[in-house]
């Protein structure tokens, strides 16, 4: 993920703020009820049993109008029906995000935000080979300190 996304950099000059961290997020938890160790343990429950998941990015993607923040949004789509069963069941346990979660989810990486049309254009007419990896371990990040609480294991 992270070659592609070097090889699409000196095509993100005409955007506002480009994501140097590439991640794919799977679901937004918010605040701890009960602490940050309930919430891992909570997270860990909603994802026992499912196994390593494969992942495969995909093309060029545009949020023209996201619901939060600037617009638009370019990003690299990614595939993965074991992401989308990790995410469906934190919904469940944690609830929906409005606008961006439940059905309204789109597994991405995103590349940059603010962009001007010629530059959305310019991305969107690359059509970057794909890449397919497996995720063994995923991460609860604490936005609030930018650091990762807690690392989970995907067993296999």
């Amino acid at each position: 993920m992270s070659r592609i996304a070097d090889d699409l950099y000196p095509l993100l000059v005409g955007f506002e703020r480009v994501r140097e961290r590439h991640s794919l997020l799977v679901k937004r938890l918010g605040d701890a009820d009960g602490g940050a160790d309930h919430l891992v343990g909570r997270v860990r429950r909603a994802l026992s049993g499912l196994p390593p998941v494969r992942v495969r990015t995909g093309g060029i993607g545009v949020f023209e109008d996201p619901p939060v923040g600037t617009g638009p949004v370019v990003y690299l789509a990614v595939e993965s029906p074991g992401i989308v069963t990790a995410h469906e069941r934190l919904v469940e346990e944690f609830g929906a995000v409005e606008g961006l979660e439940g059905e309204g989810y789109v597994p991405h990486v995103t590349l940059a935000r603010g962009g001007d049309p010629a530059a959305v254009r310019r991305l969107r007419e690359r059509d970057p080979d794909p890449v397919t990896w497996t995720v063994e371990e995923l991460h609860v990040f604490d936005a609030a300190h930018e650091e990762v609480a807690a690392r989970i294991s995907l067993p296999a």
